[in-house]
């Protein structure tokens, strides 16, 4: 059997709610029967309780009835005690009772209190069942309420996450063969992994050239300090070599024929230069 879809359950849900029944529905046939005596009576909580039950308005009724009753049961048991005492009085013969009489009377009378005790008792005990059982419920019901209110929800975001997910398709469609991007999740973590494996070993090489950094630069600076002067000497020997040339062809006269000759003795010159100052030209 198929699990029934969240409309079947909201619907179901739905039809549940229609039987609603509560506390103030159940006090309403007791409320309208004493609305004349609520009307008489001077509280504002009992008052408020009969056009608008609240909690604390059906607690405050309560705790008037309980007063009524107990004055009703005083006056009841006193009205007919007097009752029988004119009676046993003017009656003939009148009504005398003895002392083994008074004292079974007293004996039926402690039995009764100790069976009335135990019923207050027993009721006492439901009534506190009754209320646990009660505010259970109500927590129940609100529960009940809030996740029909988050299941109402539900078929939105069902749609809207159907067409996140065929987007994603879709993107995924277009974005090429690439065959990193359909790997299943196990390999993706394991490619993750691995990336993030050399990655780190990366980064220890960075930091590994960056503490050569500083020695470089400074051993950069000391051939650069000893280039200096040879660039100078190279400068100089130059311009001594150009200059020793100069006047040798002017003491020559400008003969052709031993220009060659010359030539390949300065080339020759400058190629030992070159090899003693360690430079390129």
């Amino acid at each position: 059997m198929a699990d029934p879809s969240p409309t079947q359950v909201l619907r179901d849900l739905r039809k549940l709610q229609a039987h609603e029944v509560s506390i103030i529905k159940l006090s309403e046939p007791i409320s309208s029967s004493s609305q004349q005596d609520a009307r008489q009576r001077t509280s504002d909580a009992s008052t408020n309780s009969t056009d608008a039950p609240t909690p604390s308005g059906l607690q405050a009724d309560l705790a008037h009835y309980k007063e009524l009753f107990a004055k009703l049961r005083f006056s009841y048991v006193e009205q007919v005690t007097k009752e029988k005492f004119i009676r046993a009085i003017v009656g003939d013969p009148p009504l005398i009772v003895t002392m083994q009489e008074n004292l079974q009377l007293e004996k039926e009378n402690a039995g009764a209190k100790s069976l009335l005790k135990a019923l207050k008792m027993d009721v006492a005990n439901m009534v506190t069942d009754l209320e646990a059982k009660g505010r259970e419920l109500s927590r129940r019901y609100e529960t009940i309420q809030m996740e029909t209110a988050r299941l109402e929800e539900l078929p939105a975001k069902l749609l809207e996450l159907e067409a996140h997910i065929e987007d994603l398709k879709q993107a995924q469609d277009t974005t090429g063969t690439d065959p990193s991007l359909n790997m299943p999740l196990g390999k993706t973590r394991d490619l993750v992994m691995q990336r993030r494996r050399e990655q780190q070993e990366l980064a220890r090489e960075l930091e590994a050239l960056q503490a050569k950094v500083p020695r470089k630069r400074k051993e950069a600076e000391r051939l650069q300090a000893e280039l200096q002067p040879l660039e100078a000497k190279r400068t100089n020997s130059m311009a001594a070599a150009k200059e020793a040339q100069r006047r040798k062809e002017a003491a020559l006269g400008g003969v052709a024929d031993d220009l060659e000759q010359r030539a390949r003795w300065w080339r020759a010159s400058e190629g030992v230069l070159k090899q003693v100052l360690d430079i390129q030209g």
